[in-house]
């Protein structure tokens, strides 16, 4: 039995471009905000410069300059989800698990920016993770799988098409000669 490569690929277009337009269009959406988000403050906040190059401070003075910040509801270690170091630009800022962020500069404990950060909340729903570790592994990857797999066949019939024209214009041309 021979196959028609042409119809095959078009029911793989048809009905892989339906089961993945929903995870798709969330890829991209989030993955274009994702791209601006050193441009959006909305989703991250901006990263202000603290003094010097050498962080002076201990994990117990961050921790307290971090409890001191209301939005951040900064109990114990536990209520913060990541420090990140930044000694080139002399900042360290502390992110709550509840997502809000603490600038601080590294040699004089002084708070920087205190701001709410999206950027984590958009990339768990952009991977699915958001949704579940399920969701991620057998929704969203088959649908990337499929949408490389939608790249392949679409540069197939692409070049067919193209090629099959220019045959075409080549068999005409010799004709009228």
């Amino acid at each position: 039995m021979k196959v028609n490569w042409k119809k095959f690929n078009r029911k793989v277009h048809y009905w892989g471009s339906i089961i993945c337009a929903i995870p798709i269009g969330i890829i991209i959406i989030t993955g274009t905000i994702l791209i601006l988000k050193k441009q959006i403050e909305w989703v991250q906040p901006p990263t202000i410069k603290g003094k010097g190059i050498t962080p002076l401070v201990s994990f117990a003075e961050i921790f307290d300059a971090s409890r001191k910040v209301q939005q951040a509801n900064i109990q114990s270690w536990e209520d913060i989800d990541r420090l990140d170091i930044r000694p080139s630009k002399g900042v360290i800022k502390v992110r709550g698990k509840n997502q809000w962020e603490i600038q601080i500069d590294h040699q004089s404990l002084k708070i920087l920016n205190i701001a709410y950060r999206r950027s984590d909340f958009i990339e768990s729903i952009h991977d699915g993770s958001y949704f579940h570790d399920n969701v991620k592994l057998f929704v969203f990857f088959p649908s990337a799988i499929l949408l490389l797999i939608l790249w392949g066949t679409g540069l197939y019939l692409f070049f067919k098409t193209y090629f099959s024209k220019r045959n075409v214009k080549i068999k005409r041309a010799s004709l009228e000669t």
